[in-house]
Formats: structure tokens, sequence, C-alpha cells
């Protein structure tokens, strides 16, 4: 029988691990100070005290207490990490996502703190890597944005009309064969917008392929740049898109089968949810959760930010399923017919 000192391997064993409010504890201090100076986190002095009954921290130097949570996204949030850890777990290792509504009943909170859990973890899970992606390159774009013919008349009037990519928002791709992605809300697909992430991403000298949209043109002056032309074929030996394309699958069913909607003010976090599973898909759910969960360290979220990025006090930072809640609470309207074409 397992010991329950181990540290667990699927959900079931997490939830009992973290159920255990020292073992929660002393995950988080492992955590956050792996060579076992505890440091304050608001003057950085090491002279401090534990009070093991509160599990609190005390700072001699200079006289204010503190917790595993400060400093990291789980600051002031009145939940405790029984919670919190296996949130974090069930995200990391939910293929398709996992929506407010679900988690709020899985942790007996509400839908509305549990949205803001989902967002504070998606910037946990954020790839800080600077490093640039090389070797074999894809690239490629896809639209994201409601269908014209499905809204109704007061939705249709909100936004622009047409077919095609009209009035959708534009989310850049870049894959690194058997390596990991970069995935970006960019403003449109022009090629300065573009190219200019991709200078950014990818080592001069790579081989990048791309189809034949125009905005890739120039990029045989850095890269061995190959096209493929779509409405032809989809595969011209080692020319293909097809590990980006694999990719959007995987977000299309997170957003059309879990989250339904989303905003285009939040899509990026989004993107960084699905990209942080993609690139450790080869992982564990062990291993996943503790890359991700050193992602909560030196990042905080506070909920006046999180739902004023759109620069509007009109919406809300929800998708369509999941605003209806938020709706009554912050009495904002809703972005209308934001789904994945």
């Amino acid at each position: 029988m397992k010991e329950s000192n181990e540290f667990p391997e699927t959900l079931k064993e997490a939830i009992q691990y973290f159920a255990d409010a020292d073992n929660a504890h002393n995950f988080m201090v492992a955590i956050r100070w792996p060579d076992g100076k505890v440091t304050c986190p608001r003057c950085q002095s090491s002279d401090t005290v534990y009070m093991a009954e509160r599990r609190l921290y005390r700072c001699r130097a200079c006289q204010k207490q503190s917790s595993v949570k400060i400093g990291t996204i789980f600051e002031e949030s009145p939940l405790g990490l029984d919670k919190w850890l296996p949130a974090f777990w069930m995200i990391c290792n939910a293929k398709n996502g996992i929506s407010s509504c679900e988690l709020a009943r899985a942790l007996g909170v509400t839908q509305k703190t549990a949205w803001f859990m989902l967002h504070r973890i998606r910037l946990a899970l954020r790839d800080g890597s600077i490093g640039k992606l090389s070797g074999e390159i894809e690239v490629d774009e896809t639209y994201v944005g409601g269908i014209s013919r499905k809204m109704n008349n007061r939705q249709r009037r909100k936004r622009a009309t047409g077919s095609g990519m009209v009035g959708k928002a534009v989310v850049m791709g870049i894959l690194e064969r058997k390596g990991r992605v970069i995935a970006k809300a960019v403003p449109s697909a022009k090629l300065t917008t573009l190219s200019e992430h991709i200078y950014r991403h990818v080592e001069p000298g790579s081989a990048v392929y791309t189809d034949t949209l125009p905005s890739y043109h120039r990029l045989h002056s850095h890269y061995a740049h190959e096209t493929i032309n779509h409405a032809v074929c989809y595969v011209k030996d080692r020319v293909h898109t097809n590990g980006l394309e694999n990719f959007w699958s995987l977000l299309k069913r997170t957003i059309r089968g879990t989250y339904v909607s989303v905003e285009p003010f939040h899509l990026f976090r989004y993107l960084d949810e699905q990209a942080f599973r993609f690139n450790e898909r080869k992982n564990t759910d062990a291993g996943r959760f503790l890359i991700g969960i050193m992602g909560v360290i030196g990042r905080r979220l506070k909920y006046a930010k999180l739902i004023s990025e759109a620069g509007s006090h009109e919406e809300t930072a929800t998708g369509t399923r999941e605003a209806k809640t938020v709706k009554r609470h912050m009495k904002r309207r809703p972005f209308a017919g934001f789904g994945l074409n």
C-alpha cells in the first residue's frame, strides 16, 4: 500500500495528500524555499520564526507575519491549500480544460470564485522561457470568433459581420517539431505583425514551414523557408503544418466543448493553458503538476485588474456559459457570440 507521506501520482491521491494541512504547507515550503532557508517575502531577511499552531512565519527584522501564500498567485485568498492544490492538479491534467462550473462543484465554492481561481492558475502556467525555437519549425495562424449566421440580431449588431475571417480574433502558433509550441493572440495577420513574432521566437537559419499566406513571403531572408499550398495538398515530403493543426484541434475542442466561448481580451490566458498541457504532453500527471506549480512564485493577479483588462467597464471577463452567473454579481454586459469557428 502506498505510504501516506509519498508524493501523489493520481488525482485521488493528490486530494487525500493535500487534505492534510501539514503536507500542503510543507510542500509549498519546499517549492518556495528549496534550499530550506525561509526568508521574509517583505524584507528578504532569513531571521524568521515558525509559528506551528498557525502555520505562519514571523520575521524578527521587520516584525511582520507571513505565510507560504504571500508572493504567489494564492496571496490574499481565503481558500486553503487543500482546495488550491487539487484545483491546480485538475487544470494541469484535464486534456480539454475544466470549466469554472465544474470546478465549483468539485471544490464546494461559488462559480465566481472558481472562475477567478482558474485565471490565476493560468497565469502560473504561462511559459516564461526566453529561449528561441530552432530546427524544423511550423508556423500557422487560426481565427477565433463567432459564426455570424448563428447569432441573433442583437449579437450581430455588436460586431462586424461578414463571411470568412471578418470580426474574428487572430491566433498565431509557432511549433518546434518534437518540441514546444508558442501560441499568441495577435492584432492582425499582417506581414509586419507575424514576422515580428517569428523573428522574436525562432533562431535565424532554422527551417520554417508555413502555408502560402502572403504575410510569410519575406521569411526566406532569415530562414530556410518553404511553403505548402493547402489548395493542392497538405504534405510535401517534410513540408507541412500538420503538427500545428493538431494543436489547433485540441484548442478547438477545449473552447467548443468546455469553455464554449471566451472573451477576446482573455484569449491569451486560454492559449497559455493549452500550450502548457501540449508542451508537457509526454510528462506524467504528477510531473505536469510539479512543473506548473513552480510558476506560482512571484506572480499575482488581482480581481480588479482581471476584469478591467479590456479597458471597458461594460464587459465582463467570462465566456457565454460562465458569464450568466458572473453577470448577476458584476451587473455588466457580456461580450456576445464569441465562439470558435
